[in-house]
């Protein structure tokens, strides 16, 4: 089997980057000759954990109001990453995204992991917030997204009524603060090598080939 290489990935499900630098990942990992051999884990991360959902604010005024420019300079942004993302295949309707807390989708996730499902739970909720305009705090939303991808309903509906999972979330976004994340998506290779943003496939898969080098160097069969 051969030395494991634990990648760890923090990401906020609201964060459009994140998204795009998953498939720019997964592709490098389809190129990876010792594939295998990777292990996944997803890390929370809040860009912004005060957000409350606003029903009448759409996601163009949110930007130009963060950043204190015109919906106009807005509207251009956005339409240049949904250029980025229809680059690797990736369908984003701003039109019809719903800005936000993605608190209770993080415990989800957190959840999900415990099932081995984390990946799948990741790529279900960006799906739903940048292409089907899924409201994504909402817990029917998530009760239904999470039973989509084999989780227990009764089991999610559960630990969201109970707020279950938020110490798990709050422990990932303390550990990005220890490690030195200032943004997302953030990529650690066994704890050693970093990759910091939605970069290009092979910038990742040099990544890799490092981790695996410097992994088997230290630990050969």
């Amino acid at each position: 089997m051969g030395n494991k290489i634990k990648v760890e990935i923090w990401s906020d499900v609201v964060c459009p980057f994140c998204y795009i630098g998953k498939r720019k990942f997964e592709r490098a990992l389809d190129r990876f000759e010792h594939k295998d051999q990777v292990e996944i884990v997803w890390k929370s991360f809040q860009l912004n954990p005060h957000q409350e959902y606003i029903p009448d604010q759409n996601v163009y005024e949110y930007l130009a109001e963060v950043k204190g420019q015109s919906v106009e300079w807005s509207r251009k942004m956005h339409a240049s990453v949904v250029q980025t993302a229809a680059g690797v295949g990736l369908e984003y309707n701003f039109d019809r995204a719903k800005v936000t807390n993605s608190l209770d989708a993080h415990r989800v996730i957190q959840l999900a992991k415990k099932h081995q499902l984390g990946g799948a739970m990741e790529e279900r909720l960006f799906r739903a917030y940048f292409t089907e305009g899924a409201l994504i705090s909402d817990h029917g939303t998530l009760v239904k997204l999470a039973s989509e991808i084999g989780l227990d309903e009764q089991e999610v509906r559960s630990a969201l009524e109970q707020k279950q999972y938020t110490e798990e979330v709050q422990r990932d976004i303390h550990e990005s603060r220890q490690i030195g994340v200032r943004g997302v998506p953030f990529f650690v290779l066994d704890r050693r090598l970093a990759v910091s943003g939605a970069q290009d496939p092979e910038v990742f898969l040099q990544a890799l080939e490092r981790a695996h080098t410097l992994s088997t160097s230290e630990n050969p069969a």
